[in-house]
């Protein structure tokens, strides 16, 4: 079943179509012919509303749940009204002022995105999302502690205070001095450097002909330096406020599509891929129900958009995530203001 696009349905059924979107957005329920030959409705009889609904239906852009008379737009049908037909509503400035002072709060970047994310859950009744910058931890200390033959615990501190575990796997008979040589080197040398920074010194070094390691050490700390900084450069932290909005009135009638949207946001990794999905945006992107396999199933929509650090490079995402009936034409400017917002600030800098 193919979709029409907008320029080839009559004015009547764009008419039509419009008001079926718009009532099922504001109500969550399904709109019947009588609700649309009523005051505010077209002027039109009943039984030429049911023809035009019934052609909108048989194109794919409208469905009829089978507990009800009425009909609701299907995701093709809201993917034609958000690209064709919707207009958007600028945030107010109450809005602009409450995202502007969550995003400028004092403290840690971590803190503030999260406060981003809090304040778009509550200004959209939804799920707001921040994907916070992949940054490299600046190393102040590295130690390797001998766990049993063949391993050890690799334990990094950062200069920020936060303090990490690895497993790192060792080659058998090493001596019994290599593990603490490789910990002294690393923290001595490499020490307010990245993990990459710290890698490629290390190597620049050896090159040079200037390090003391010997063989055994010297692979010690590459393994050490290996495992933190390919961990660092492919983690995303996802940070997820408001799910609770998503049990609102219309989720008792639906229970299952809404427990299903909570475990999908449970798999923060999966949730982290799709947002990455819009870091090559140049502007805010719109997901759609079965348009994205992660959301299929909870029949949910996602707005996101990219932010920036000071240098103008695309650092993280920023959105909202609910069920397919969000308001669109209010909340797209608004994720785009927040994104805005985000890259004045620059919280993408480390």
């Amino acid at each position: 079943m193919s979709t029409a696009p907008i320029t080839e349905l009559t004015s009547r059924a764009r008419d039509i179509f419009r008001l079926v979107v718009e009532g099922y957005l504001t109500s969550g329920q399904p709109v019947g012919s009588k609700t649309l030959a009523g005051p505010g409705g077209v002027n039109l009889s009943p039984a030429s509303i049911r023809s035009v609904l019934h052609e909108l239906e048989m194109l794919g852009l409208l469905a009829a749940p089978h507990t009800s008379a009425g009909r609701m737009p299907t995701d093709q049908g809201l993917r034609l009204f958000v690209d064709g037909m919707m207009q958007v509503a600028e945030p107010t400035a109450e809005e602009r002022a409450a995202i502007e002072s969550r995003v400028g709060q004092p403290g840690p970047i971590e803190a503030a995105l999260t406060a981003t994310s809090a304040i778009l859950s509550e200004l959209s009744a939804a799920a707001g999302v921040v994907m916070v910058p992949r940054r490299e931890p600046r190393l102040q200390h590295l130690q390797l502690v001998p766990l049993a033959p063949g391993r050890a615990l690799a334990v990094l501190v950062g200069v920020d205070g936060a303090v990490e575990n690895r497993v790192v796997e060792l080659p058998l008979g090493l001596a019994p001095g290599a593990l603490e040589q490789a910990s002294n080197y690393i923290t001595a040398h490499l020490a307010g450097r990245t993990l990459a920074e710290a890698a490629r010194a290390m190597r620049a070094e050896l090159a040079a002909g200037r390090s003391a390691l010997d063989a055994a050490s010297r692979d010690l700390v590459e393994r050490g330096l290996a495992v933190w900084s390919e961990d660092a450069t492919q983690r995303s932290v996802l940070i997820v406020r408001g799910q609770a909005n998503l049990l609102d009135e219309g989720a008792l009638t639906d229970i299952e599509r809404v427990r299903q949207l909570l475990d999908d946001l449970e798999n923060r990794q999966s949730v982290a891929d799709l947002l990455d999905a819009a870091r090559e945006a140049e502007s805010t992107r719109i997901f759609i129900g079965a348009e994205n396999r992660l959301f299929s199933l909870s029949g949910s929509a996602v707005i996101a958009s990219p932010y920036r650090d000071r240098d103008g490079r695309v650092v993280g995402v920023v959105g909202v995530i609910g069920p397919t009936r969000l308001n669109y034409a209010r909340l797209v400017p608004m994720v785009d203001f927040t994104a805005q917002t985000l890259s004045r600030w620059g919280l993408g800098t480390n």
